[in-house]
């Protein structure tokens, strides 16, 4: 096996420095950005000073990464004024990524069990979600506001310092990815549930798409690898990147999810017999394979896609 090599604080400055940065430039940044470092540490070096001390001075002067990245992109770092412009982005993201989706899936789980109609859920949920989003953006700014008229400092209450620096992750392994795949679990989670007591075809309401004999065991097996999954998600974030047992346990996951639907499509017992014999009672005999041809296939390729891919990031993470 090989062994990770620890990342440097130089390292660590180069990678939170390059992350928000286009593509095109990201190479020449980082290659700029790095023989910067290393001539002033060597400058530094030459005056007496040890290595680590040197390296960590070079960085605490250079400042924040994220606001060296803003200046060396020419993005600005205003609205609430540069001093708190990145904590207030930072904080502003993070709850527009849980908050509206949060409070759409409970109001709608809650209007589904209470037996509204299709019209009334979305009529409520579109309305609240841009309540939400506009209450968030105001109350959010307005804090920060009130921090930087009255003097105070910010979220952190401390300078910036090299000890902020974050560990380098890998593609697929930060924060957006842990929050986008547990949004998708509970978004399908939703979905499902949606299918099997109220039904996407508003002229038959309770028409579900799913065979209703999969309630309740079948569908609550379901939820129960999709909370793994979740747990997986949570995991691979914490670690900072794919390893091999985590990639192994998502080859599992995916098995587990992938063998039983594609027994119960070719045994007749995933899609609804009922459905589309009902919204297409003519053509449902040549439909209804068809359907169930595709469904199949996108089953297996997106298992194995998922498969592949993380097994492909664990074999990258292990290279020295």
């Amino acid at each position: 096996m090989h062994a990770t090599t620890p990342a440097t604080l130089t390292d660590r400055y180069v990678d939170a420095a390059t992350r928000t940065v286009p593509e095109t430039q990201r190479s020449d940044l980082a290659a700029e950005l790095r023989g910067s470092i290393d001539d002033q540490i060597e400058a530094r070096i030459a005056d007496g000073e040890e290595f680590a001390s040197a390296e960590r001075a070079v960085l605490t002067d250079l400042g924040d990464p994220d606001k060296l990245a803003a200046l060396y992109t020419d993005r600005p770092l205003w609205l609430v004024g540069p001093k708190y412009f990145l904590d207030w982005w930072r904080l502003l993201k993070l709850l527009l990524y849980i908050v509206p989706a949060c409070a759409a899936f409970g109001v709608s789980l809650a209007m589904v069990l209470d037996g509204a109609s299709f019209g009334e859920i979305v009529g409520a949920v579109v309305p609240l979600i841009l309540t939400v989003v506009v209450h968030l953006a105001f109350w959010t700014t307005l804090v920060f506001v009130i921090l930087e008229r009255t003097g105070h400092e910010t979220m952190t209450g401390q300078p910036w310092t090299p000890d902020q620096l974050p560990e380098p992750r890998q593609r697929g392994a930060g924060l957006g990815d842990m929050i986008t795949s547990l949004a998708f679990l509970v978004i399908m989670a939703g979905v499902v549930m949606w299918d099997l007591f109220v039904g996407f075809v508003p002229t038959e309401p309770g028409l579900s798409f799913l065979d209703p004999g999969l309630w309740p065991w079948w569908i609550l097996a379901l939820f129960g690898v999709m909370a793994l999954e979740a747990v997986l998600a949570v995991a691979v974030y914490a670690v900072g990147r794919w390893t091999v047992p985590l990639a192994v346990a998502n080859g599992i996951l995916n098995l587990v999810i992938a063998v039983p639907a594609l027994w119960l499509l070719f045994e007749g017992r995933l899609i609804n017999p009922e459905y589309f014999a009902t919204i297409i009672s003519d053509d449902a005999d040549v439909v209804g394979p068809i359907v169930g041809t595709v469904i199949g296939f996108v089953i297996a390729g997106v298992a194995i896609w998922d498969t592949v891919d993380a097994s492909l990031k664990a074999v990258r993470a292990r290279r020295p």
